[in-house]
């Protein structure tokens, strides 16, 4: 894949530096020089020691990756949100962890991509997530199609220029405030090496919230999350004592229409980092949200 720029300061520098300031890291140039690799400045081919002058064009050939992992491709359709060069964004389903396991091997949504990869012949064939998801959770995933274009993205994320919008159901209608946080440490349990709690010698947290709809039943709420924790939003709204419907590893109450904890990543905005368009993607409500509040306003009604 080849990425091209122009360099607009009249200071004087070398092309590895210049490159580092694109986010091309000391080991993507290794990659580049040492797998087949090419820079060029004006034309010409260069090594990154050469330097770069006002107006200069420098040019980056980045090897295919071709396919060097373990992860098995499966001819499982996606449901597309998104897809360019460098990026490919789909609608998680429920049920499908985002990477394989010694249980699942075959049914993640790295096999999954994988064979989508497999299917459309793309010479880049490695899974890059950006952003996962629990088994259950549905909604917007981000896959990054190259190594590059994945740093790229990290990059984002930990300078928090992505804003993640997830919709869940409380299984309690204990809200009262229409937009609040929850500021509140997570750590392990004592007893699991899955679970989570709100402890105070735990890793700070953070979610903010907006309620949206209160039924008898439960609420609806729009939350963004300011920190990235493990059950996170799950964690949060069980410690104020209002835990996702149909989460029973962490109290939820069950629910005919929810079989699952009922989150939804709904939808994820970023400025695109090569081609610089603002992206706003977003996944429609998953069906069983919408049984579940059909049911709430037929009964109020």
């Amino acid at each position: 894949m080849i990425f091209s720029w122009i360099y607009e300061s009249d200071e004087t520098i070398q092309i590895k530096s210049f490159l580092r300031s694109k986010g091309v890291s000391k080991s993507l140039l290794a990659i580049v020089k040492f797998n087949g690799g090419k820079i060029w400045l004006n034309g010409k081919e260069r090594t990154v020691l050469a330097t770069l002058e006002q107006g200069d064009k420098v040019t980056i050939l980045i090897p295919d990756e071709g396919e060097h992992e373990t992860t098995v491709g499966v001819d499982i359709p996606l449901d597309i949100l998104f897809e360019d060069d460098h990026f490919l964004i789909v609608n998680k389903p429920s049920g499908a962890a985002s990477i394989p396991s010694k249980v699942h091997p075959r049914l993640s949504m790295a096999n999954r991509v994988k064979g989508y990869y497999q299917k459309q012949g793309y010479a880049n064939q490695v899974i890059h997530i950006v952003t996962r998801l629990d088994r259950d959770t549905t909604g917007v995933m981000l896959f990054a199609k190259h190594g590059y274009a994945h740093a790229l993205m990290d990059t984002l994320l930990r300078n928090k220029e992505v804003d993640k919008i997830y919709r869940a159901i409380l299984s309690r209608p204990l809200l009262t405030e229409e937009h609040g946080f929850i500021d509140a440490p997570i750590g392990r349990t004592e007893d699991s090496i899955m679970t989570r709690m709100v402890r105070e010698d735990g890793k700070q947290a953070l979610t903010e919230y907006w309620l949206d709809k209160t039924y008898e039943e439960g609420q609806t709420v729009k939350i963004k999350l300011h920190t990235g924790r493990t059950h996170q939003i799950r964690v949060h709204f069980t410690s104020v004592g209002a835990p996702l419907l149909g989460d029973d590893l962490y109290g939820g109450k069950a629910d005919p229409a929810i079989l699952r904890q009922a989150l939804h990543c709904e939808s994820l905005t970023f400025t695109h980092p090569i081609t610089g368009e603002l992206l706003r993607i977003a996944a429609p409500l998953p069906e069983d949200f919408i049984k579940w509040e059909t049911r709430q306003k037929n009964e109020e009604g």
